[in-house]
């Protein structure tokens, strides 16, 4: 049934993984399916933000966040899990989206993690706009 399975993960927020990760783990096992987990690197380079950064912060930047995800991958994804590391730039919804297409995944694996208001509590701001705007399945885990 599934093939490729994206799993979102945010390095600095544990709760964003230590559930679905499992889940993601078990559906590979289950349907033999690879698993891609994305990262997504908010953008430096548009014009009021970047003006705050050196030039090259972006570059360093994605070259730490790479090395942190390969080290995720290393301590928590179980060695028979064909796994790829994937760093995407832009706002955390629409780079899952857009990533979800490029990689042509048949399903995303999310948790639903935030501390802000009510609203956001039910399912998550960048989880929910995922799930609208997604043409592929989404399996949010609480």
């Amino acid at each position: 049934m599934y093939q490729k399975i994206m799993l979102t993960v945010d390095l600095n927020e544990e709760s964003s993984w230590a559930k679905a990760l499992p889940t993601a783990v078990a559906l590979c096992r289950s349907f033999g399916a690879s698993l891609h987990v994305v990262t997504v690197l908010p953008d430096y380079r548009m014009p009021l933000v970047g003006s705050y950064f050196p030039k090259d912060f972006a570059k360093k930047a994605r070259g730490a966040l790479s090395d942190a995800q390969h080290e995720f991958i290393r301590e928590h994804v179980p060695e028979d899990i064909k796994t790829q590391s994937v760093i995407v730039d832009g706002s955390p919804w629409e780079a899952i989206v857009k990533a979800a297409k490029k990689l042509e995944v048949d399903l995303i694996v999310m948790a639903s993690h935030n501390k802000r208001k009510f609203a956001d509590y039910v399912l998550g701001p960048n989880a929910e706009h995922v799930v609208h705007h997604s043409k592929v399945s989404v399996m949010i885990v609480r």
